[in-house]
């Protein structure tokens, strides 16, 4: 029995911009036979936009170009530095004198 496979070809796109979550990101690929080419973009959390350039085939494996646009923001950093002072504690000290104590009443 021999199987006939219909030539691979394919292309597709997408793309999310959700501005209540910050996700932002596109894709783009195409296939024609066995060579695959594409792209996707990836907003960062920085403010950069990471843009990845793809290729793969039978004879040079996958290869990618990854390049980064934009300028880098970072928040600054606020630190409070909080004094903490360990509380007193009250130290008491038992007896062993006594009727019913340990001593039994016993003196010198």
């Amino acid at each position: 029995m021999i199987l006939k496979h219909a030539y691979p070809r394919y292309e597709f796109n997408y793309g999310v911009a959700d501005a209540h979550t910050g996700d932002h990101k596109s894709q783009h690929e195409s296939r024609d036979g066995d060579v695959v080419r594409g792209s996707y973009q990836v907003a960062e959390p920085d403010g950069t936009l990471r843009t990845v350039h793809y290729t793969a085939d039978d004879h040079t494996g996958f290869n990618a170009v990854v390049t980064r646009s934009g300028h880098a923001v970072h928040p600054q950093v606020v630190s409070q530095t909080v004094a903490v002072a360990a509380a007193p504690v009250a130290i008491g000290h038992g007896s062993y004198g006594g009727l019913s104590g340990y001593g039994g009443g016993y003196s010198h």
